[in-house]
């Protein structure tokens, strides 16, 4: 099949100019004409890459929620926090909306991020095509604005900051998990070529 065959047709995300892109050589990428935004960049390998960072991301995600994620030591009492003990406390406190949110942004939508990705990846990277592969893709695109955890590690340092002078405060093994949970997942995402998913669901179809 030629260069030509393949050619598509691609809108900017910024701009909306509509570009007709041929074969992109593995490294290089295309960028939009009129603003310059990149509309396709080809990862070597983005597939088999982005697996192995996601399945880093679902150890961590692991490890980040079954063991403390803070000590307070105040006046000889000490205190240790999980995430999910974190949630629950906003919860008891009266603060439903926050606690859902909470949950929502540092749990349930990285969970469902992870195992989107697994279960599209994983298969494929076997010579397989998932089950509805479609409409789980479409899912991790609904799903991925919600993922806050960087808004949530923002929040913690304001916070550790504002209790050094109260408390001492002692990191748990659960957050050091955490920043390398937030950091493999947003290598993942950067790292994976969405038109190569669909070339390689093509080719096993």
């Amino acid at each position: 099949m030629s260069a030509g065959d393949r050619a598509i047709w691609v809108a900017c995300h910024d701009c909306d100019l509509l570009h007709r892109l041929g074969e992109i050589p593995l490294g290089a990428e295309a960028r939009c004409r009129r603003c310059g935004a990149t509309l396709r960049k080809r990862h070597p390998r983005s597939i088999e890459r982005t697996l192995a960072l996601i399945l880093g991301a679902a150890v961590l995600f692991v490890v980040a929620n079954s063991f403390p994620f803070l000590s307070f030591d105040m006046k000889g009492q000490e205190t240790q926090t999980t995430l999910v003990t974190g949630v629950h406390d906003l919860w008891t406190q009266g603060k439903p909306e926050l606690a859902g949110l909470v949950l929502l942004t540092i749990f349930l939508a990285p969970l469902v991020q992870i195992s989107i990705l697994l279960y599209v990846l994983f298969p494929l990277h076997r010579g397989r095509v998932p089950w509805n592969v479609e409409g789980a893709f479409r899912l991790l695109r609904r799903v991925e604005p919600w993922s806050m955890m960087e808004v949530f590690m923002i929040g913690i340092l304001v916070a550790i900051v504002k209790l050094l002078g109260m408390a001492k405060i002692v990191p748990g093994l659960s957050l050091w998990a955490f920043v390398l949970l937030f950091l493999l997942i947003t290598g993942a995402v950067a790292s994976l070529d969405p038109h190569a998913v669909w070339e390689r669901v093509e080719e096993r179809r």
